[in-house]
């Protein structure tokens, strides 16, 4: 473990007085967590601040990537193994997609995998028990000082650093470097780095849990309707542990505008009316109310630094456009976030100038399977393509390994991006 650094006092939650931190992370959700733990590998002393009293449970689809481990693993391998053994998530095997013509397809992660000798790459958890799980690392650092259930409300710029503030007057801390990281309602983010929602590039969604929905896959795959009402959406079925599922369906928020569409009820209809769905949920129960969130993706490219602040994960608006991965990129630029702070401590600057190679950075990482999910995510509007692509796919193996890591590996999302891929399939049937 890193050696506790020496500097930053902190007099945490004592009314009128200031707390002094190097650096401040907004939020304790993924990226804020992955943030807080890489400086902590650096040696350095974070403060991190979340409005919310841990565990809290937040909108999602629960669903963790190959992305969150390879994350935790270069942050800290021993992260990554207690989350291996954490008992409040299942392994999920692969993914079954179904066609707007009704074809349906189990595609697994990894070809001829076996549950008993192999490592899973993804993962079902709920949002309320991963965050903790992140929130207990936290607490294991004493590189990290933890303040919950109180909101930054007031970003003041002066000439040393930012004057963060709680507007009730119970907090004030002065911070140098600010990470911002409290989602994608951030004011930070909408006020100061001046981001707008535009509803193209932007997603709605709802979400629901429900037990005893039947059918589900043995192996816990992960489902994936692509179903003609709600193009150019999708639905989802996600198994959890104790015979529960995480349900929810999200849609281009332009085309819910125009199509004004309700969604909590095209949900609700969709699992009553659809011929399969409604045999599925015959015996099913919903257990939570459905609740609506924001996505905003990074089908767009936007500046993620200014002066003094770095923004990350859905603050920085980074959801992926095709799948609607966001914890796995909370996580990767929150420690990517780390690493140029620790390039801002050491040259002591924290200048815009300074700070902009964190959005080339970011970009490099991220852009290209950005991008490329923004082409994949037009395609799917195409109905007959879709169709095409899965009919195809039962009978090709070479298409269905393409597809079964195409969530994961760009260089996959290149070839099922280009129309030559399409044709080369229709002239070597």
């Amino acid at each position: 473990m890193a050696k506790r650094p020496e500097v930053d006092i902190f007099n945490v939650l004592t009314p009128g007085r200031m707390t002094e931190t190097t650096v401040c992370i907004i939020g304790a959700g993924p990226a804020g967590a992955a943030a807080a733990l890489q400086l902590a590998q650096y040696g350095i002393h974070s403060v991190i601040v979340d409005k919310a009293f841990f565990p809290r449970d937040k909108v999602c689809g629960d669903g963790l990537s190959g992305k969150v481990i390879t994350a935790l693993t270069r942050i800290d391998p021993s992260i990554a193994e207690r989350l291996q053994q954490y008992t409040d998530k299942i392994n999920s095997w692969g993914v079954t997609f179904v066609s707007p013509g009704g074809v349906s397809m189990d595609v697994p992660y990894k070809p001829q995998y076996n549950t008993e000798e192999d490592a899973p790459i993804g993962f079902v958890c709920k949002r309320i028990s991963f965050d903790q799980f992140l929130v207990d690392e936290i607490k294991r650092r004493p590189e990290i000082s933890f303040i919950e259930g109180v909101s930054i409300d007031q970003y003041k710029l002066e000439d040393d650093g930012y004057l963060l503030s709680e507007a009730g007057g119970s907090l004030h801390i002065k911070a140098k470097l600010v990470i911002v990281a409290n989602g994608a309602h951030s004011s930070f983010t909408r006020h100061v780095a001046n981001f707008t929602i535009e509803p193209a590039h932007h997603a709605a969604g709802v979400r629901a849990y429900y037990r005893n929905v039947t059918g589900m896959h043995k192996d816990n795959f992960i489902e994936l309707h692509f179903l003609k009402p709600l193009l150019p959406g999708y639905l989802w079925i996600f198994p959890l542990p104790n015979g529960e599922a995480n349900v929810g369906l999200d849609m281009i928020s332009s085309a819910v505008k125009k199509k004004k569409v309700n969604l909590k009820q095209l949900l609700q209809t969709t699992i009553q009316e659809d011929p399969v769905l409604k045999e599925r949920f015959r015996d099913a129960s919903a257990i939570s109310p459905i609740e609506g969130y924001g996505l905003p993706l990074g089908s767009k490219r936007r500046p993620l630094a200014g002066e003094r602040y770095l923004l990350t994960g859905d603050a920085a608006y980074l959801i992926d456009p095709f799948t609607g991965e966001g914890i796995g990129n909370a996580l990767y630029t929150g420690r990517i976030a780390a690493e140029h702070a620790r390039d801002a401590i050491q040259a002591n600057d924290f200048s815009a100038d300074a700070l902009a190679s964190y959005t080339d950075h970011v970009y490099r990482v991220l852009g290209a399977e950005l991008s490329l999910s923004h082409r994949l995510q037009k395609l799917v509007r195409y109905r007959w393509l879709f169709n095409f692509l899965m009919k195809m796919a039962t009978k090709n193996r070479q298409l269905r390994d393409l597809v079964s890591c195409m969530f994961y590996e760009v260089d996959v999302r290149k070839k099922l991006a280009s129309p030559v891929f399409y044709l080369k399939l229709l002239f070597n049937r």
